[in-house]
């Protein structure tokens, strides 16, 4: 269920903001709704939490380590020293780069050393190094002075010494587009200054590495800033009203929302510190947090809507059970394969079994993986579907556990319905699309009942009474256009009762209903001309709970998809297993294919299975899950 809440306006003088936060979140009850602050401080704050997460990512986690603790102020130091280290090993390595880049430039070159360079100038020597193109270098003839020092297919390497004349500067700035620039240290100390950087990053790492004993403290560090910049966001954001002219005296107000079971203990509170409270009814209006309190099975499917982030509205329904057994229909069809579903069972078990043996409270999600992993294994049970194995390879003892109208045992098999009498009939796979739209019209209808459960003091109430008949009416005709129009035909009498008439009948009267009624509010005038005004999109609405029930075949359709793609990894790896030497290729191929298969599975359940369930569903309800948790201010920082 929701949890009901209240609205709490609270009143405080100006300077006792900080004073009342404190006790507040000691008090741990009210949600706040505030407007986000700013400030210096704040700031800084947010400049400590990104220095603390660098940290974090940087160290990472030390082997062995169970960490020590620290107060924020040491936490940050060791955070800053992180930062300076790991700037100091970013401009190592830039520099090392450099000299890498220079060594790499200089290689066909050997050793060189640009003081012995500077000694020859000094002595009135002067020479260049060039690497010309041997074609260039070739029609320089005797033009110029130079020592050929190598050569390879079409370059020369070469030293010019610069004594020439001025009419020979034509070929000398010929040659410069070839020369040689000198480093500004020999080789020698290059490839020593790389060795020094390499052991100096070296150290720099072992240095970090060993702040990873420290990680958890930087976590708790981080935590600790987000509750204080949480503090400093209700403190900056709360309105302040200035009650003098000379603004000494100001009081400052905010609105918040608490559980109504909590009132008496704030009103004790407000009292004691002489607070102005104010507690209203929340309206359709407010943003409303939201608190789902159920019991421990229907929590298991929290982790799954955590996922999702879908929070229903406070003013809406909770259907965390509905969702819950919904799903883990779902999730079995889609699947399909009970092989698939004992592997599931086995991988969440590990971590079940671990949790009881250490007396350890079992996570909620690897319990929603076993139920889903169950739930695959009965519906694979169910339809005799086993690791997309064929019916007559898969144990007696197995089919014999088959329901026959949906096994694959019976795949072949024509169904006839005791009304056709033996002339027309039904396919395993009709009756399967059959079990899906028979979840669409018990789903769907489950929605509008808790609509008929709401409205109850309200004609309102018949406009989801109109729904439902639509609904079943609705639920022939698609039976009739998708399945088989000859199984359920509009003229089919059952025990004089007029089948296909009384169908089209709930359609009408369901219509009728809801065209009157949905939108009434006290008058029944305005319901019908509201009706009127939105003509289309009620006309539309017959149309498309048409199309909800049959998106429901979806269930069926990916279901059989993944059956097919089993069945073909089965069948490209069978003949593999009949040779010794190709059994390892085999081995893979069923691990791989079955791997990808039950993967798309996953990705099928969450676009096709959810759906159902947040989309089809949810809008029958009129839900739009546009709700946010309720998150009281507290001390804790987890």
């Amino acid at each position: 269920m929701i949890v009901p809440m209240k609205k709490v306006s609270l009143i405080i003088m100006g300077d006792k903001k900080t004073e009342t936060l404190k006790k507040l979140r000691k008090l741990g009850m009210i949600h706040i709704e505030i407007n986000e602050g700013s400030g210096e401080r704040l700031n800084e704050l947010k400049e400590q939490i990104s220095l603390l997460e660098s940290a974090i990512f940087t160290v990472g986690t030390k082997k062995g380590a169970e960490g020590e603790e620290l107060n924020l102020a040491e936490s940050l130091n060791i955070a800053k020293d992180v930062a300076f280290l790991t700037d100091k090993k970013k401009n190592c390595q830039a520099e090392m780069f450099t000299l890498n880049s220079e060594l790499d430039r200089l290689e066909s070159w050997g050793r060189f050393d640009p003081e012995s360079v500077k000694d020859l100038v000094e002595k009135g020597i002067d020479i260049s190094f060039y690497e010309i193109p041997k074609k260039e270098y070739e029609a320089l003839g005797d033009s110029l002075k130079t020592i050929k020092l190598g050569e390879s297919k079409n370059t020369v390497k070469c030293v010019l010494i610069n004594s020439f004349t001025d009419e020979k500067t034509e070929f000398v700035a010929t040659m410069n587009n070839y020369k040689l620039e000198l480093p500004q240290m020999s080789t020698e100390e290059m490839q020593q200054k790389v060795s020094e950087f390499i052991d100096e990053i070296k150290s720099i790492d072992e240095k970090i590495l060993s702040y990873g004993k420290y990680t958890n403290a930087l976590k708790n560090a981080v935590k600790a800033c987000e509750k204080e910049i949480e503090f400093e966001i209700y403190a900056t954001g709360m309105a302040d009203e200035d009650l003098s002219e000379n603004k000494n005296v100001s009081i400052a107000h905010f609105k918040g929302y608490i559980e109504t079971e909590n009132i008496d203990k704030l009103k004790e509170t407000a009292k004691s510190n002489s607070w102005g409270l104010l507690i209203e009814e929340p309206t359709e209006e407010d943003d409303v947090p939201t608190k789902l309190k159920n019991n421990k099975f229907v929590t298991l499917i929290y982790p799954l809507t955590d996922f999702l982030g879908a929070v229903p509205g406070y003013f809406a329904y909770d259907i965390s059970g509905w969702f819950l057994a919904f799903i883990l229909i779902f999730f079995g069809i889609i699947f399909g394969d009970g092989g698939y579903g004992l592997f599931i069972c086995a991988i969440a078990s590990i971590p079940i079994i671990k949790s009881l043996v250490t007396k350890k409270e079992v996570s909620p999600t690897f319990l929603l993986v076993g139920l889903l992993g169950l739930s695959t294994v009965l519906w694979g049970t169910l339809t005799c579907t086993w690791f997309g194995l064929s019916a007559d390879q898969i144990p007696l003892w197995l089919q014999k556990l088959s329901i026959p109208v949906i096994s694959n045992v019976y795949a072949d098999r024509i169904w006839h319905p005791f009304w056709t009498e033996g002339e027309t009939g039904l396919t395993t796979a009709q009756n399967l699309q059959i079990f899906c739209f028979s979840l669409a019209l018990i789903q769907l209808t489950i929605a509008h009942i808790k609509g008929v459960k709401r409205n109850i003091k309200s004609l309102k109430m018949l406009g989801d009474i109109g729904s439902i008949l639509q609904l079943f009416g609705i639920y022939y005709l698609v039976l009739s256009l998708v399945v088989n129009p000859e199984v359920f035909s509009f003229s089919l009498v059952i025990s004089g009762i007029p089948v296909g008439t009384v169908a089209i009948a709930l359609i009408g009267i369901g219509f009728l209903l809801s065209f009157v009624f949905s939108n009434y509010e006290g008058n029944i005038i305005k319901s019908i001309l509201a009706s009127l005004t939105n003509i289309v999109s009620v006309l539309l609405g017959v149309v498309n709970v048409f199309s909800d029930i049959v998106s429901y075949i979806r269930l069926w359709a990916v279901g059989l998809a993944g059956a097919a793609i089993a069945a073909t990894v089965n069948e490209l790896a069978g003949p593999l297993l009949g040779n010794f030497l190709f059994m390892i290729i085999a081995i893979v191929l069923l691990v791989f294919g079955h791997g990808l298969n039950m993967i798309l599975n996953v990705l099928s359940v969450i676009v096709h299975g959810i759906r159902l369930n947040t989309l089809e569903f949810s809008s029958h309800l009129d839900m739009s899950w546009s709700g946010h948790k309720f998150k009281p201010f507290n001390e804790q920082t987890d």
